[in-house]
């Protein structure tokens, strides 16, 4: 057995994982997230308002470079594992959070050569298990980064100090606290469908979770839940509609925390409000906004802790 040293697992840099995609695949993405059969700018590429929906990335480290059906077992457990980690069960892992910066607009297609670098950046554990934090950063055949992603997993059960630890060396900007006092500055509302899911893995996250309601049913889901990941992306789509004005090239930065899960079929909710500027570096003249994403069919919020920056639409201004 390897020696458990969760500090030495902070900055691992992983092998760089090629990936690739082409003008169906950003299509097909749209369709997963909820797109409407009047959204052009995300559905019809001949349209002169259409551009590759700016969440796409969160789907590459599934897809990698294939044009068929990922194997998820095999992807979750497959690679180097980063030193001092102990192992984690594949069936107990949660995502528990995902942010995406856009530093170049994406293309339509990638053509060969783009990769996805990916490194530890922070490792907490505390009793209910150990949070795993990861920075991937999205670049060209020329290395130019075109986007940042931060994703944290929660490993439910792991031990490792069996006490409480923490070690960070990066991480994505923080959500303002949603306002108190006043009721959001724009409301979405939005249905998915019973065959939400099923769109959404074409992507490439095949989690059989998502897909064969027995797993759902065995692992406390009561059956078929979507992908955290459609949820966001139902949610960005909400931004970039209500602030945005359609715009998919208005959103610059998207991040959630997954706070509890959404069943195909569901109706979502969406309430953003306007925070101020943009605060990070490089957002000038951007604005700052903070959400929450709501399951009308539960009353529970299903994201929360949500930032995301805009370049706002004159018909959005407050």
């Amino acid at each position: 057995m390897s020696h458990i040293d969760l500090a030495s697992a902070v900055g691992w840099q992983e092998d760089d994982q090629h990936v690739s995609w082409n003008q169906r695949d950003v299509l097909i993405y749209a369709v997963g997230i909820g797109a409407k059969k009047d959204d052009f700018a995300l559905i019809n590429e001949l349209d002169k308002s259409w551009a590759p929906f700016p969440t796409y990335p969160v789907v590459l480290p599934f897809k990698g470079t294939n044009q068929d059906v990922v194997n998820f077992r095999e992807l979750m457990t497959g690679g180097k594992r980063a030193p001092g980690l102990p192992k984690f069960d594949p069936n107990r892992g949660v995502h528990g959070s995902q942010s995406i910066e856009i530093l170049k607009p994406l293309p339509a297609e990638s053509g060969p050569g783009w990769k996805v670098k990916k490194r530890i950046v922070a490792v907490s554990e505390n009793k209910s298990g150990i949070i795993l934090e990861n920075e991937l950063l999205l670049v060209d055949a020329h290395d130019t980064p075109y986007a940042k992603l931060y994703s944290a997993s929660f490993n439910l059960g792991a031990k490792a100090t069996g006490g409480t630890f923490a070690k960070r060396i990066a991480g994505p900007p923080q959500a303002a606290p949603v306002p108190k006092d006043r009721a959001p500055d724009w409301v979405v509302r939005d249905q998915t469908t019973p065959e939400q899911a099923v769109a959404y893995r074409l992507s490439g996250d095949y989690n059989e979770l998502h897909i064969n309601p027995a797993i759902g049913a065995s692992t406390g889901f009561g059956g078929v839940i979507l992908h955290g990941l459609a949820t966001f992306g139902f949610a960005a789509r909400a931004v970039v509609s209500a602030v945005g004005g359609g715009d998919p090239r208005a959103l610059t930065l998207f991040g959630v925390r997954f706070t509890a899960p959404v069943k195909p079929g569901d109706a979502l909710e969406t309430r953003v409000w306007e925070v101020g500027p943009a605060r990070a570096p490089g957002h000038a003249g951007e604005t700052e906004v903070a959400f929450v994403t709501v399951n009308l069919a539960t009353g529970k919020v299903v994201l929360g802790a949500g930032v995301a920056y805009v370049k706002k639409a004159e018909k959005s201004k407050l």
